[in-house]
């Protein structure tokens, strides 16, 4: 058997001692071999890359790629080709992997690293990369499968941040683009892909994928910017406005500046980016970089661009801003005249744009102009220095603001900015062609405006069309000529201020008059602030003093002696109250300095905002409320913090677990309303539909308003009377405070609550009637009779209302009219104002306005408005058209909503009631309540029985209340309807 395995040949081998093709070895000193490694060629360097070397070898494999070592042969890794995808690669596949933590700790070949792969074969590479490794977590793998590539996604997201963690990149990879690529296509190509990758959301999306992952995976560390849309945004302005800098005067750059500043609006996030882009032109100085490329981008992009920097120059600079219509005159502002010179800068050579800042002023356009008059003022002070153009906006103003349909749907709020905006032109006007004005003030338009407005149905309307009227006569016509109408009261004060109006007159001063914010919303900070978790059970750490564990010095010694009669006659001290600090034996924690209750604001606020003494913050939130209702009418301590007193208790969260946390900041919300009603009621309505606000702070603000409403109105009920549930009267039926909090049944909101008791107390006649007519002849009914005092024990004494006066203008409208500037922006725009991840926005046309989570609760807030008003109230007839156009608006969300589609019905409900006079109603009001009639049919016919008790029986039995409500007009008053309904 030997023989089937005798060799053929034998050979012996030597290991040479001879070093290997590109690497020379030289002598060994202190143990250590050191290898000098040459490249003839880019790709003997990629097979040295692929073979994966040691760390010094990798480190001088990147500097060779970088271009800092000679006879690269025309290689550059910023241009695309073949071998420099398979370098790139093997970069992120291997070298990234396998030594990115080890670069870090050591310090070295991280920038190196970083730099080969900043640019666009870079980008891609790693977005490709992270998309599988992201689908292989989310698969479920077998048990015996342990493979886990988070870490391959961490550092694949450490490295794509420090990428662009450089405002930069832009216009370094535009210069690395044109000095390497070979011809103008491929620089074109290039920079497409570098826009695609940045500005289309890419690297957004896989970066918050990649994150989610990292959360459920338990690894903890600090959220990437580069996942939080806002931070994002605003990095991408901040590069935006560096490439525009830096590209002013080179025309071969001018497209690819205008194309990455046209996609960037495409991302969704308008805001962020030019508020970004502005705060730099603020903080540098010259403006040339925006106004440079603005005019060469398209006609839409121009516009988008426009009406961001003034949304964001009025939240930024002129967000906090109440108008006092009791006050002096208005005066110049730096700000202002700041800001109407940056926006005078953008507009004052383009033709576009002037049209379009005269669309803006007269059509309601931007919810931003129609929610601020400081606003306003700064756009018609930057337009007012072009003379055809200021006198556009008063020919359209005049024209829009005397027309009757105009005056019938328009929210109050659109017609009094747009009132404001007529009577400032106006005077500009006159400063500059007071002709031009007196030919305006004598024609059609103005004359049968007035006269449309004098004859309109809302007193609000009429209150308009009569300051309008008489502050243009008081300028064109002479003393004995002008216009006068007898005001009083509120009224009058109001009419001056509008007459003064026509005295303002804002120059276009420096944009150096801008200060530049520290932090616009988010703006400079790249990484959200991660706050250290509290432990709500351990007392903060006031006493830092380390424990005594050993007595030094003298001691005290007992001496015991036999006799004891010396004593006798010696009479001990009582013995100290027992307080619960001093139960513990270690004396370094008892606590001497315990914080007394603050009596004053400012100590209130000051407690409310100090996150790190428990016993401070929580012993100032549990009387805030009680302090800021004593202090409300003693003195103006209240009055004059009591915007920093509502932005404080707004943003509120619940950081330390407090008990009551939500009904106790309710309670010091509706004193702050109650304190000064009409100028926090519209601070209230502002901040609900703008602002960085969580779901909960803005159902907290309709809770406020609605509450406040009812207390200013006289209107008593448990609901806002008793918010901190009451005491057992027998403890030890219930469980401890901590099972008792987790086990017992949640208890409904006030507005909710109000809302279920109006709707029984709504439809108990209607119930009642019903009997009646299903039980026989009246004629054979027992009627029983009460006595005269026991008739006027159960009448209702007459109460003041004091919501009545300020409710529409205050309450109401400021509601209504917003709600219809944000959702109609978010429709025309495909945008969201005012996010709860901070004020960003989205695509599509959703608003979070109206959505499930906050319609129902909006609608049962204006119904108890007008509820709490009262069918005495002057502007109920306005309020009930503006309330009534809205609920028909929102039919379509309703269909798809059992919540929506109860509150609607409900606030369907309480139009009908509150508005007692029905023959009104068949006048003015004929289409709208057939329109609501048979759609409210409709619902009622598809609901079908449901259970007993539930959900769709509740909203049936809403429905058939708003059928009958509608049929008993119709039924009465058929007749005028018709003859009505034949204009239609």
């Amino acid at each position: 058997m030997d023989d089937f395995l005798t060799p053929v040949f034998t050979t012996t081998v030597r290991l040479s001692k001879e070093p290997a093709p590109g690497i020379d070895q030289s002598a060994q000193h202190d143990g250590t071999m050191a290898v000098t490694t040459k490249y003839d060629s880019p790709e003997e360097a990629y097979k040295f890359l692929k073979d994966q070397p040691d760390f010094d070898t990798t480190g001088k494999l990147l500097r060779y790629f970088l271009g800092e070592f000679p006879n690269k042969h025309g290689f550059s890794l910023a241009t695309p080709g073949p071998l420099q995808a398979q370098v790139v690669d093997v970069l992120v596949t291997i070298t990234v992997p396998d030594y990115w933590r080890t670069f870090k700790r050591a310090n070295r070949n991280v920038l190196e690293l970083v730099r080969c792969l900043r640019n666009p074969s870079g980008l891609g590479a790693i977005i490709s990369r992270l998309r599988p490794l992201i689908d292989d977590c989310r698969k479920k793998k077998p048990v015996d499968q342990t493979r886990d590539p988070s870490a391959h996604i961490e550092d694949l997201l450490d490295v794509l941040e420090n990428i662009l963690d450089n405002d930069n990149i832009s216009s370094q990879l535009s210069n690395d683009i044109r000095s390497h690529a070979q011809n103008p296509i491929q620089s074109k190509l290039m920079w497409k892909e570098f826009v695609v990758q940045t500005t289309s959301g890419r690297i957004l999306s896989v970066a918050a994928e990649a994150e989610d992952i990292l959360k459920q995976r338990g690894i903890s560390r600090q959220e990437s910017w580069l996942a939080n849309g806002n931070a994002y945004a605003s990095w991408l302005g901040r590069t935006l406005a560096i490439l525009m800098r830096d590209k002013i005067g080179e025309a071969e750059s001018v497209v690819a500046v205008t194309e990455m500043s046209g996609k960037a609006l495409t991302l969704g996030y308008n805001d962020r980016i030019v508020a970004s882009i502005v705060v730099f032109l603020v903080e540098s100085g010259p403006t040339k970089a925006l106004d440079n490329f603005l005019p060469k981008m398209k006609a839409h992009e121009q516009r988008q661009y426009l009406n961001a920097t003034i949304s964001f120059l009025a939240k930024q600079y002129f967000t906090s801003t109440i108008d006092d219509r009791e006050g002096r005159p208005l005066q110049p502002s730096t700000a202002i005249s700041g800001a109407a010179a940056l926006l005078h800068k953008l507009i004052e050579s383009n033709e576009l744009l002037q049209d379009h800042v005269v669309s803006l002023l007269t059509n309601s356009a931007l919810p931003a102009l129609d929610d601020s008059l400081a606003a306003r003022r700064v756009v018609l002070a930057a337009i007012a220095t072009i003379d055809d153009k200021i006198q556009n906006v008063l020919e359209k103003s005049i024209r829009l603001f005397g027309d009757k349909f105009y005056i019938k749907h328009t929210p109050v709020l659109q017609q009094e900015a747009l009132a404001q905006t007529l009577v400032i032109s106006c005077g500009y006007i006159q400063r500059s062609a007071p002709m031009f004005l007196t030919m305006m003030a004598k024609s059609s338009y103005h004359v049968n405006g007035v006269s449309n407005r004098i004859g309109a149905s809302s007193p609000r309307a009429r209150f308009l069309g009569m300051v309008v009227g008489s502050a243009i006569s008081r300028m064109v016509d002479k003393p004995d000529l002008q216009l006068k109408f007898d005001l009083d009261g509120a009224n009058a004060t109001e009419a001056k201020w509008y007459e003064r109006l026509t005295q303002v007159n804002d120059r276009i001063g420096s944009i150096k008059d801008l200060q530049a914010p520290g932090t616009v919303g988010g703006v400079n900070n790249k990484t959200p602030s991660k706050k250290r978790p509290l432990n709500t059970q351990e007392k903060p750490q006031a006493l830092s003093k380390s424990a005594i564990t050993e007595i030094s010095g003298p001691r005290i010694v007992e001496i015991l002696s036999g006799s004891e009669d010396e004593e006798d006659d010696l009479v001990p001290y009582a013995k100290p109250d027992s307080d619960p600090e001093d139960d513990t034996d270690d004396p370094t924690m008892i606590e001497r300095n315990k914080p007394t209750a603050p009596v004053y604001i400012r100590d209130l606020i000051a407690g409310l905002r100090d996150q790190d003494n428990y016993d401070r913050h929580q012993l100032a939130f549990s009387t805030a409320a009680s302090l800021i209702r004593r202090k409300a009418n003693f003195g103006t301590e209240v009055t004059d913090h009591i915007e920093e007193l509502a932005s404080v208790l707004t943003g509120m969260n619940d950081t330390f677990d407090l008990p009551d946390f939500d009904e106790q900041r309710q309670q010091a919300l509706i004193a702050v309303l109650l304190a000064k009603p009409g100028p926090m009621a519209q601070w209230f309505a502002r901040s609900f539909f703008s602002g960085d606000f969580s779901l909960s702070q803005r159902i907290a603000m309709l809770t406020t308003i609605g509450l406040g409403a009812r207390a200013l109105a006289g209107l008593k009920d448990s609901s806002s009377d008793d918010l901190i549930p009451a005491t057992p009267s027998f403890p030890s039926k219930t469980l401890p405070p901590h099972l008792h909090k987790i086990y017992a049944p949640t208890t409904s909101d006030p507005v909710a609550a109000i809302t279920k008791g109006l709707a029984r107390q709504l439809l108990s006649p209607l119930a009642a009637s019903a009997a009646d007519q299903l039980s026989g002849p009246n004629i054979l009914k027992v009627r029983t009779f009460s006595s005269r005092m026991e008739v006027e024990k159960r009448r209702q004494k007459p109460i003041p209302n004091a919501l009545a006066q300020i409710v529409a203008d205050n309450f109401f409208f400021p509601l209504t009219g917003r709600w219809w500037m944000n959702t109609h922006s978010s429709t025309q725009l495909g945008s969201t104002l005012g996010s709860e991840s901070g004020s960003g926005s989205g695509s599509g046309s959703y608003s979070q306005y109206t959505s499930p989570h906050l319609l129902p609760p909006y609608l049962h807030t204006l119904a108890i408005l007008l509820h709490a008003a009262g069918p005495n109230t002057l502007a109920l007839p306005q309020m009930t058209r503006e309330f009534w156009e809205l609920l028909l608006s929102v039919r379509g969300l309703a269909v798809a909503d059992k919540s929506i589609l109860g509150a609607l019905l409900f606030a369907f409900l309480m139009v009908l009631e509150t508005n007692e006079d029905k023959e009104r109603l068949a006048n003015e009001q004929a289409k709208e309540l057939l329109e609501t009639r048979e759609w409210v049919r409709g619902v009622f016919e598809g609901l079908g029985g449901g259970e007993e008790g539930g959900e769709d029986e509740k909203v049936r039995v809403l429905a058939a209340g708003v059928i009958l409500r509608c049929q008993e007009v119709v039924e009465k008053y058929q007749r005028r309807m018709a003859g009505n309904m034949l204009d239609y």
